[in-house]
């Protein structure tokens, strides 16, 4: 039995950005043992993480969150030294048609992890609660950029419930002394991400020559962060970042959505063999999404100037290789589409 220098609890870990930090810490630290938890919903597909689930240092747990006393006996059962948290539900539109969805996971399944930890690690040291969050809780901008300290205005019930859960660990670490960091990202984009986000249901769409839905005018402006460079500053907080502290996560690459979808019509056409200028002519506008925000830009010289990362893919080629990824794997896209991907736990696991 190997005696493994550290274990890693990873929440979210067979989702879009999670599966991507699981692959990174499993590859990167072999002394390490993660623990990945995820209740496979929607988004939560074991098929990300085939490449490495037969790894020594890697075992899966199929938890909700939301399930206080699972939580609480998986803590019992193991001595995590830290915790790595990313489980929430992340899409927008799905949260003004469901709020409570957002309200038990992102709020009452954060809350739970923090109780959990609060317990079970009263009177320990070394250990590390770090909470992913989104800079949409900071709200819409104008001018300027998102700094670790400007004042929440989140918008949306999905800003609302990131918000929320963000008070939660700053509170549990004023108030109970839990060692806790954070970090606000930017729009993530690239492989593995589920197809209803902008940029791999344009790719999809664009292949099957439908329609391409732009809010509005298409005016709304996100900084792009590749996802691999997002793993990349989650494993530097994780292991360098300063207990209590919070560190904002960007792209330093601001597009206006209309501008996103045009690109990605050339980048396609190109590998398609079409006609330049022929994907465009899919686009069509749409009514705006309620409570859409204008403007989204993260400043992070913090997390640079502290802990020395800075994004490392420009746009262009990470928005190629991702467009690269997605035509390369039509049977992960079709299972996820189909929802067969689904079967991969019984499969695997039972």
């Amino acid at each position: 039995m190997i005696d493994f220098e550290k274990d890693i609890l990873v929440t979210g870990g067979a989702g879009f950005i999670g599966s991507h930090v699981v692959r990174l810490l499993v590859k990167k630290y072999p002394h390490y043992k993660i623990h990945n938890l995820d209740n496979l919903t929607y988004a939560g597909n074991l098929e990300n993480l085939s490449d490495i689930e037969d790894s020594e240092n890697y075992t899966f747990v199929k938890a909700d969150i939301v399930d206080d006393s699972a939580i609480d006996k998986l803590f019992a059962h193991n001595e995590f030294d830290g915790i790595i948290h990313l489980a929430a539900e992340s899409h927008v539109d799905r949260s003004i048609s469901d709020p409570m969805a957002f309200i038990r996971t992102n709020i009452i399944g954060t809350v739970n992890l923090l109780n959990a930890a609060k317990d079970h690690w009263a009177g320990s040291e070394g250990k590390l609660f770090y909470h992913i969050s989104t800079d949409e809780v900071f709200g819409s901008l104008e001018d300027g950029f998102f700094t670790e300290t400007t004042p929440y205005d989140p918008q949306s019930p999905y800003s609302a419930s990131k918000a929320s859960s963000d008070h939660f660990v700053k509170a549990y670490g004023n108030t109970y002394g839990l060692p806790v960091i954070l970090s606000n990202c930017s729009n993530n984009y690239g492989s593995h991400q589920f197809p209803e986000k902008l940029i791999p249901l344009c790719i999809n769409n664009i292949k099957k020559k439908k329609s391409l839905p732009v809010y509005g005018k298409g005016e709304n402006v996100r900084d792009w962060l590749f996802v691999e460079d997002h793993a990349k500053a989650i494993d530097t907080i994780f292991h360098k970042g300063n207990v209590g502290e919070t560190y904002n996560i960007g792209g330093l690459n601001e597009w206006q959505n209309l501008d996103v979808i045009k690109y990605l019509c050339k980048i396609m056409d190109s590998k398609l063999g079409r006609i330049v200028g022929e994907s465009e002519k899919l686009i069509t506008f749409v009514k705006d999404r309620a409570g859409h925000d204008l403007r989204y830009a993260i400043d992070a010289s913090k997390l640079t100037n502290e802990l020395s990362w800075k994004p490392e893919a420009t746009f262009e080629a990470g928005l190629e290789q991702t467009v690269d990824w997605y035509l390369e794997n039509e049977i992960w896209l079709e299972h996820v589409i189909s929802g067969d991907y689904q079967h991969y736990y019984q499969q695997q696991y039972e």
